[in-house]
């Protein structure tokens, strides 16, 4: 719908204790994107989640909803689709931001689209959505070392190297979102795929 606002959720699970994991970097992407609308999440009354309203991308800006849900990662579809209802959004407006196995630490990929590729979140939202049709911003966190599991790995913090990262790593993935709702999908490849 035109005048529906774009809804950018930032997955990851809830609470102090999983802040700091890989799995969470869509969390702290939508928490940057709130500190640059100039606001912080709140609790939504019917979303099971934390959001803000505002604009993105400067001025005049795109009227956007920033969301983190408050379910664990594997439920968080519900919340996205209750959202999506609320504010009238329909997938091809809805942004997902997560982490990414298969890219390499700080690499960013968008698209439209696709599998879950084993993601629990992704799949949550597709079932709940009853589509896969919306835009990812996926957070490169490579792979695990050696053999260790793959679900470990995304519980586990970024190591210091990559914490030096970090933080420019976010500002590009905040700057991704904002160029998806602003110029689009190709142009935002053109210019974030490296």
């Amino acid at each position: 719908m035109a005048d529906s606002p774009w809804l950018v959720v930032g997955l990851g699970n809830p609470g102090p204790t999983y802040a700091a994991h890989r799995h969470n970097i869509g969390h702290q992407v939508v928490d940057l994107l709130a500190e640059r609308m100039g606001g912080r999440l709140r609790p939504h009354p019917r979303g099971r989640a934390e959001v803000l309203e505002g604009r993105l991308g400067g001025l005049p800006g795109v009227r956007a909803v920033l969301a983190t849900p408050r379910s664990y990662m594997n439920e968080s579809g519900g919340s996205v689709a209750s959202l999506a209802t609320f504010y009238k959004v329909e997938p091809d407006q809805i942004v997902v931001v997560h982490d990414e196995l298969d890219i390499p630490f700080a690499a960013l990929r968008l698209k439209m689209g696709g599998g879950d590729n084993g993601h629990n979140g992704l799949r949550s939202i597709r079932r709940s959505l009853g589509t896969g049709d919306f835009l990812r911003v996926r957070c490169g966190i490579g792979r695990p070392p050696g053999r260790q599991d793959p679900a470990d790995f995304v519980l586990s913090p970024f190591g210091s190297t990559e914490r030096k990262e970090l933080p420019f790593f976010l500002d590009r993935a905040a700057d991704a979102v904002e160029s998806l709702v602003t110029a689009g999908l190709e142009q935002s490849q053109n210019s974030y795929h490296v």
